[in-house]
């Protein structure tokens, strides 16, 4: 079995399936961070190959200190951070809180469901940088220093950035069900 050291050198070596073989180990994460980030499966798609081309083109300057992971994750962040500066939009809110684990009824599952898409919409109201911060750290469970290095940035600025998105979260999710309980004592009236 060969291991991902030995398929990176390969693939700077131009050896197209070793990277293939990259592509396969990483399109999950990389896929799942774009969709976090864009909210939009079709989007993170075309986002997830573009990451991989630019890595593919750009294999020559990664640094084998650092985690591949890493490397790919920060190439995915900063072109979705890219493509959100572009377009800059601005999205309602209308879900469930998340719950625990699934069960094996079927209203477990829709409430999952419905819990996954209303935390989508709320990240997609945060800053990009904002919501990189969160998906690498709540997502992939990434260190300080870790998301530090993946977007690029210091320590205390990931912790500004999350501790910012956790009170902007707050304050959606308060106004939401600040809502829900006048819809609720509106209908019983």
């Amino acid at each position: 079995m060969i291991d991902e050291a030995t398929w990176i050198q390969q693939a700077q070596k131009g050896d197209v399936d070793a990277f293939a073989h990259l592509v396969h180990l990483y399109q999950t994460p990389v896929y799942n961070l774009a969709y976090r980030m864009l909210g939009e499966r079709m989007e993170a798609e075309d986002a997830a190959q573009e990451t991989f081309l630019r890595a593919f083109r750009n294999l020559s300057q990664y640094d084998p200190v650092r985690p591949f992971r890493n490397w790919l994750l920060a190439i995915t962040a900063h072109y979705c951070v890219d493509r959100i500066r572009r377009r800059r939009p601005v999205l309602a809110l209308d879900d469930e809180l998340p719950v625990g684990k699934i069960g094996a009824n079927s209203d477990d599952a829709v409430i999952a469901w419905e819990t996954r898409e209303r935390i989508q919409r709320l990240l997609l109201r945060l800053p990009a940088e904002d919501r990189a911060a969160v998906t690498l750290r709540y997502w992939y469970d990434c260190s300080y220093e870790e998301m530090a290095q993946i977007l690029g940035t210091t320590v205390s600025a990931v912790k500004s950035r999350l501790h910012r998105a956790r009170l902007a979260l707050a304050q959606m999710l308060g106004e939401e069900g600040s809502r829900d309980r006048e819809q609720s004592a509106g209908s019983k009236e």
